[in-house]
């Protein structure tokens, strides 16, 4: 027998896959219901509207953003390893986390998950590039998170250990 919670649990795992696969905007309800045998309106039952889903699968990724962000590093190349860890081990909702509700964050309402995300990668921006940034530290720093953003996002396909070595030696770099 099936539980809601069961049913819960597929729903989000078939929607961080289509989610780290073809983006947030570009994956409906109806994708997820599909990829899970349900109805639409079964997916819908359980998170409507979609932002719900957006919403679960980001709230134990913003908790582990909290604890990278709160510990006290020794240097920057410790944190720079904290942060491309985390970047791998999240690699199915990065995309979504920092691509899609990202995009456009000039508009971002305090509160909303953009807003959030916003703050957040403006605080890892401000760790990695230290306090009063040389113009060569900012576009280092910039040039940090675009590469782990990407390096996640389209390299789901290959195996975690391999991402997080190729990361690290392209981090050092910076």
């Amino acid at each position: 027998m099936t539980t809601a919670d069961d049913t819960r649990s597929r729903i989000l795992a078939a929607a961080r896959e289509l989610f780290a696969e073809r983006g947030y905007a570009a994956t409906s309800l109806a994708d997820i219901a599909a990829a899970v045998g349900l109805t639409k309106t079964a997916v819908a039952y359980h998170f409507h509207p979609k932002d719900r889903l957006a919403a679960e699968l980001l709230d134990p990724v913003a908790a582990d953003m909290l604890t990278l962000l709160d510990t006290p590093y020794d240097s920057r190349e410790e944190f720079v390893e904290a942060l491309v860890t985390f970047a791998v081990r999240y690699r199915s909702v990065i995309r979504l986390f920092m691509e899609d509700l990202a995009a456009d964050d000039a508009g971002a309402e305090p509160g909303s998950e953009r807003h959030t995300i916003r703050t957040f990668r403006d605080e890892i921006y401000a760790k990695l590039a230290g306090p009063d940034p040389t113009p060569e530290a900012r576009l280092k720093s910039w040039a940090l998170l675009g590469a782990l953003q990407w390096g996640a996002v389209k390299t789901m396909d290959l195996p975690e250990d391999q991402v997080r070595a190729a990361l690290l030696e392209a981090a050092r770099a910076y």
